[in-house]
């Protein structure tokens, strides 16, 4: 039985070692110490340990996992996506050893790696390309004078990656400086190069890719386009296929440019090419020589099994369809399920999974469990939710019904925010553009704590055998005054009463229309202001984790666990650490006056950067930080009074 090594982790390796199995390999895992326990490595026949939890020390490194590969005798190796899914170096250190790569070919990744020379290629092959800039000169006084010739708003890429790290959007000339040192900074920590573009940045683009698949006998197929375009910090969370808007005529032109750019490299294997799109127009971004995380809603719509082909184009297998057997039925859509807070500019979420549930009838590409842990080292993404239907309704009629019944409890999610997006009005008539996250952002991340209080004070109540829930009492007991509970309760640092009665609630002061229908200590249902709604209920110690519509918000129940909470001031003095991470730069030193907006200190953690920036005119009067020390989320970084 032939092995198959999957250089990756998470979702990923999980669906690359299910789809490897069916087909009769064996398949060998690989892990660092911060996921012994996880589930990519549990599904695995053989697993093995490459080192500490940093990606530089584990999953990045190459000699590594080419030694692991020889000891357990794996004739081949799967990427995934991300880490090493695109380095050429060690496509080809694979091949000097005799193990086959899972992906193109060294120099074909080396062709379309760099986003500067790809656009370079595609351009003088007379493919249209963004105007920007992407010459070698790399110095900062070129980059500027060069930004000011392309004119604003315009975007700094990291030339050798993706997914939104080392890209940075800038609205005026004044930005620049700082947001092409942050892009750099972010490039070569994700990507080993610190070399960058600049596009000038259309105002209402969509963002369009177009799946190609080619085998090494001269066969190049394209596999119809996905909509990407809804993406929070320049990175995807909602991709549908077909996109929405796009003819026939329009369809043909995407399909033939992608598969030009493949053969001009002479490409073998999968690999996505991606198109900015405005006005019937469409204009090169870039190519990506591996398997998309979006892969899936090609696979629906059109019924090929894409790691399937990836497994038999690699053992030097044949296409056995051709163009015209390639057929797109019904519409699939996907939902990218990620460990962030919405309502905090997506910060990433760390912590343990108290709960995971993923509603049935969809598809579910996950590569976590309930009691997993959420580390700051990888990417915070938990799941792939796909569903697929006869029309772009009903698939996202369901996607959205299936989020919404999911219960993940334990990190802050974007559940609820993908919830929201796909029931909103600008999504569901497809005209939505690169910009329907910022433009909505109010209404997708707006989230009403009141019925998360009034359902864990009800469950509180319901949970106790010697506390008689206000809705529930048949003893026909009354003195005077109608039956309330009153309860105090905490959400992160702040308190709340909730008062029950028998004819609703009072939540701080302000009384609510509310009626319990039932009460237990796992699950509520409950009307408020005449809406219906259910919610889960999942016990952590003193907290609740509340799920309602697939939102989810922990409330501590401050009377079983009083001394452990304290209440700290909204003013009190300093600014805190959004996230757990680590300080890449303190700004600031003790006696410094700061501006509203300036940025004291900057934190990375997921390998993204976070800027942390002055609330108002303030002083410095203490810094507790220097670069290159580790925080905890909510870790007092400065002192502060306002000035």
């Amino acid at each position: 039985m032939k092995k198959l090594l999957v250089a990756n982790r998470g979702e990923i390796s999980v669906r690359i070692q299910r789809t490897a199995k069916a087909l009769g390999y064996s398949t060998v895992a690989v892990y660092s110490e911060a996921d012994a326990q996880a589930l990519h490595v549990a599904v695995a026949d053989e697993a093995y340990l490459l080192g500490p939890a940093p990606a530089l020390e584990s999953y990045l490194d190459q000699q590594k996992i080419i030694d692991v590969a020889k000891r357990c005798g794996a004739s081949l190796v799967h990427p995934g996506y991300g880490f090493l899914s695109e380095n050429a170096d060690f496509a080809d250190a694979l091949a000097a050893a005799g193990i086959t790569f899972v992906g193109p070919s060294g120099a074909a990744i080396r062709a379309m790696g760099s986003k500067i020379e790809a656009k370079n290629t595609v351009s003088a092959a007379g493919t249209p390309v963004v105007p920007g800039y992407q010459g070698a000169d790399q110095s900062a006084e070129v980059l500027a004078q060069e930004a000011q010739r392309i004119g604003y708003p315009l975007l700094i890429k990291a030339s050798a990656g993706g997914g939104g790290k080392g890209m940075r959007l800038v609205e005026r000339a004044e930005q620049f400086d700082d947001a092409l040192a942050a892009a750099r900074r972010e490039a070569a920590n994700a990507f080993g190069d610190d070399s960058v573009l600049l596009e000038r940045y259309l105002t209402a683009p969509k963002h369009i890719e177009v799946q190609i698949l080619a085998d090494s006998h001269g066969k190049t197929l394209h596999l119809a386009e996905r909509d990407c375009s809804v993406q929070r910090r320049h990175q995807k969370v909602i991709e549908e296929a077909p996109a929405p808007g796009v003819d026939e005529a329009l369809r043909k032109r995407l399909g033939e440019a992608a598969v030009a750019a493949a053969r001009s490299i002479g490409y073998v294997g999968a690999g996505t090419v991606e198109f900015i799109a405005e006005g019937g127009e469409f204009f090169f971004m870039e190519m990506n020589t591996r398997l998309q995380v979006e892969h899936p809603v090609t696979e629906a719509v059109t019924g090929l099994d894409l790691v399937a082909w990836q497994l038999r184009i690699a053992e030097g297998e044949a296409l056995t369809l051709d163009q015209d057997d390639v057929h797109v039925q019904g519409h699939a859509v996907e939902a990218r399920v990620y460990a962030e807070n919405p309502r905090k500019r997506f910060l990433p979420s760390t912590g343990k999974l108290a709960q995971v549930h993923f509603a049935d009838g969809v598809r579910v590409d996950s590569g976590v469990r309930t009691g997993d842990v959420v580390s700051v080292h990888y990417d915070p993404m938990l799941a792939k939710i796909i569903a697929h239907a006869p029309t772009r309704q009903q698939a996202i009629a369901a996607l959205a019904d299936a989020l919404a019944a999911s219960r993940v409890v334990g990190v802050q999610h974007n559940v609820g925010y993908l919830v929201r997006a796909l029931r909103n009005p600008v999504f569901l008539d497809g005209g939505y553009t690169t910009g329907f996250a910022d433009a909505e952002h109010e209404s997708l991340t707006l989230l009403d704590e009141t019925p998360f209080l009034i359902s864990a004070a009800a469950a509180i109540v319901a949970g106790h055998a010697d506390a008689a829930s206000p809705w529930g009492g048949a003893d026909g007991y009354e003195m005077n005054l109608p039956r309330r509970t009153r309860l105090r309760v905490s959400v992160g640092r702040q308190a709340h009463e909730v008062v029950l009665t028998d004819s609703g609630a009072i939540v701080d002061g302000e009384e609510v229309s509310a009626a319990i229908l039932s009460a237990s200590g796992s699950a509520v249902t409950l009307v408020i202001d005449g809406r219906r709604m259910g919610a889960a209920i999942v016990r952590m110690g003193a907290d609740l984790g509340v799920v309602i519509e697939g939102d989810q918000l922990v409330v501590r129940d401050l009377g079983a666990d009083t001394d452990r909470f304290s209440v700290q001031s909204a003013g009190g003095g300093g600014i805190t650490s959004p996230l757990p991470g680590q300080v890449l730069e303190m700004r600031v030193k003790a006696g410094d006056k700061v501006k509203a907006g300036q940025t004291i200190a900057v934190v990375e953690a997921m390998k993204m950067e976070h800027a942390i920036k002055a609330p108002a005119n303030c002083l410095v009067r203490e810094v507790f930080y220097a670069a290159g020390a580790r925080v905890e989320e909510g870790a007092a970084l400065v002192a502060l009074e306002e000035l």
